[in-house]
């Protein structure tokens, strides 16, 4: 991976569909110093807790067959909604002026939710995606393998 140039005041955002880290260098570039700012996580209940609902039978227009729906995966759409909530933090952050600079890291898949909940804002201060898991790291080691 090509080291991340992380400057002063630069947001980390460390996430994935459960949990979500923001993390502000308080350093400098050449001797990034994450702290951590916010922490967001979100239970993980049982599919049961979550939805009940057995799929659904659809009806042939033609003939007497019948077919099953497919089953709804009640966990990633937690996860979209807790990446969408995100969003807007990052979003109001941007715009109050709380940063003017973000790096993303998560899971290829997280990412690509997040970014359908890019706003213009978002993008503009958004200077590098690492498609990477490392919510469950120490800080240290986060900053330690961003910069390495």
């Amino acid at each position: 991976m090509a080291e991340v140039m992380i400057d002063k005041g630069a947001w980390v955002v460390v996430c994935d569909g459960a949990k979500a880290l923001l993390l502000e260098n308080v350093g400098n570039r050449l001797a990034p110093n994450l702290v951590t700012r916010e922490v967001y996580g979100q239970p993980d209940p049982k599919t049961h807790e979550l939805g009940t609902d057995k799929p659904g039978r659809s009806f042939s227009s033609v003939g007497s067959g019948h077919s099953a729906m497919e089953q709804t995966d009640w966990h990633e759409q937690e996860e979209q909604r807790f990446l969408a909530k995100l969003a807007a933090r990052l979003d109001k952050a941007v715009l109050a002026g709380e940063t003017q600079s973000l790096i993303v890291v998560a899971p290829p898949r997280a990412i690509g939710v997040l970014r359908r909940q890019y706003s213009a804002h978002i993008r503009q201060a958004l200077k590098a995606e690492v498609e990477k898991d490392y919510v469950r790291m120490p800080v240290a080691d986060i900053a330690r393998h961003l910069s390495s």
